[in-house]
């Protein structure tokens, strides 16, 4: 197996507020997503080193991006998260392999940057109780 880059995905696809994929990754500069596990320490006062117990699946998600007004674009995708409460499905396939968790997007901020960058960032966290699972 050889070793990739982060080049070249092949989808970057996020629901809008009627649960329509959009193919928005053109609009994407940058993301950064987890899938860290809750862990509960069993550790009793026999030991000298940790015992733990791996608890629940997670998924945390940051996208962020350049401000796109155009039809079905980042904009018209991320409008609607302060205004409703529509859990949205991010595919994401890079290499061949894919992630599809669905999470509840936390906020849509805009950034409007000295130098006329107009940006956006998007949070997100796990929202189904489905564990992620790459495929």
């Amino acid at each position: 197996m050889a070793k990739s880059s982060g080049l070249g995905w092949t989808t970057l696809s996020v629901d809008d507020a009627s649960n329509t994929q959009q193919a928005i990754k053109n609009d994407f500069t940058n993301l950064q997503f987890a899938t860290p596990r809750s862990v509960q320490d069993i550790t009793g006062i026999d030991k000298s080193a940790k015992e733990t117990l791996l608890l629940l699946a997670d998924v945390t998600f940051t996208g962020n991006g350049v401000f796109n007004p155009s039809a079905n674009m980042s904009h018209d995708v991320f409008k609607t998260v302060p205004s409703t409460s529509v859990a949205r499905l991010v595919t994401m396939v890079a290499n061949g392999k894919t992630l599809a968790p669905t999470l509840n997007c936390t906020d849509y901020s805009l950034t409007r940057a000295a130098g006329g960058e107009y940006t956006w960032s998007v949070p997100g966290v796990l929202a189904n109780g489905v564990v992620p699972t790459w495929s």
